[in-house]
């Protein structure tokens, strides 16, 4: 689901993705309104992460499906951090990312690693609506990414342990 503004290309990056990362569930676009402009802060021009999460929960019923993610452009924080990737309940049913930052340098892989980065970031906090932690592997997609450096290290895929979190080895 679209958050403000966020670019079509990345919605059907997402559309084609994640039902591979997922073992065939489908994945829909769906339009809900929400005015973000009330949980900007002024003085860093950023989101405040959780409350738009608090918004994606109180539309989960109006949407046929498991999980709600909320896909943004918009700057995302939550206090004490200068910013995040993205968050979502744990365990629950909504999530958001946001892609502000996973654009990067262009020197340092921009364009080329963005979507892969997208489908990360999406398979991460999705992960959390399905009761899994971060992981301690830099290598599994639950690994707490700190910067785009640690994004790009891991990789697409929960590990053997997230798996078998999940009951799926």
């Amino acid at each position: 689901m679209p958050v403000g503004p966020v670019h079509d290309r990345v919605l059907e990056v997402l559309k084609q993705q994640l039902p591979e990362k997922f073992r065939g569930a489908s994945c829909q676009i769906v339009e809900i309104v929400i005015d973000f402009e009330e949980y900007l802060n002024p003085y860093s021009g950023q989101c405040y992460a959780t409350r738009i999460l608090n918004v994606l929960e109180r539309h989960e019923q109006d949407v046929d499906q498991d999980r709600l993610l909320g896909v943004t452009d918009l700057d995302l924080y939550v206090p004490n951090m200068n910013f995040v990737f993205g968050e979502a309940r744990l365990p629950g049913r909504a999530a958001i990312i946001s892609t502000h930052r996973l654009r990067g340098i262009t020197d340092y892989g921009g364009e080329q690693l963005f979507p892969s980065r997208v489908v990360k970031e999406a398979v991460h906090e999705l992960g959390h609506t399905l009761g899994l932690p971060h992981c301690k592997r830099s290598s599994c997609v639950m690994y707490f990414s700190n910067s785009l450096r640690d994004t790009d290290r891991k990789g697409e895929d929960y590990c053997k342990s997230c798996l078998s979190e999940l009951g799926i080895e």
